[in-house]
């Protein structure tokens, strides 16, 4: 049953990510969904890795965790692409090294659970927004894609006058990075208890 709930929290990863990923077509709200997409990702790495992790007790795992549904989101990408969705319509979360700073937090602190929950925790919701960002920037701006590609979702009566937030001043990266943080020391702390059911 186990790698059941393995392959379920990582087929759900990755349909989170074809849900959530083509936030850059969202003109208005690009940045906003941002730090949604963030935070929802960081969580769903944080309790199927440290899962898979405190299950196996073998550290490397959370990287291989992360691999996994790396794999299955560019198969899913390929696909959207192929039924014409435009390249950059899912973009691949930058789940990997966060799952190698999970497996360092284990490594490194002996298999200690307290500090994977602690440590891992916060350093998956800290890592996470960063990379993505990076991703980002190399692959495409979002906004410049958002205006090529427009999607409208809101009436216009709820349509903010100045959506846009500056890249750095009102940064999604911090907000997700300190939201992300918090929470998933909750999910890691799930994610172990998990395994002692």
């Amino acid at each position: 049953t186990h790698y059941l709930f393995i392959v379920v929290v990582a087929v759900n990863g990755t349909l989170l990510t074809i849900n959530a990923g083509d936030y850059i077509f969202y003109t208005d709200w690009a940045w906003t969904s941002f730090v949604v997409f963030s935070i929802s990702q960081t969580l769903m790495l944080t309790v199927g890795a440290v899962y898979y992790l405190t299950f196996t007790g073998v550290p490397g795992t959370a990287t291989y965790y992360a691999l996994i549904i790396t794999v299955y989101t560019w198969v899913a990408k390929g696909a959207w692409f192929g039924l014409g969705y435009p390249y950059d319509f899912i973009v691949t979360p930058v789940w990997i090294p966060s799952g190698m700073l999970l497996d360092l937090a284990y490594w490194a602190t002996k298999r200690n659970k307290h500090s994977l929950i602690l440590f891992g925790g916060v350093l998956v919701g800290m890592s996470l927004p960063l990379f993505n960002m990076v991703n980002l920037i190399t692959i495409a701006d979002p906004l410049e894609t958002a205006f090529k590609y427009p999607r409208p979702t809101l009436p216009p009566y709820m349509t903010p006058i100045e959506p846009q937030v500056g890249k750095f001043y009102n940064s999604p990266v911090a907000l997700g990075a300190g939201a992300g943080a918090v929470l998933s020391v909750t999910m890691a702390a799930l994610g172990c208890k998990l395994t002692t059911w």
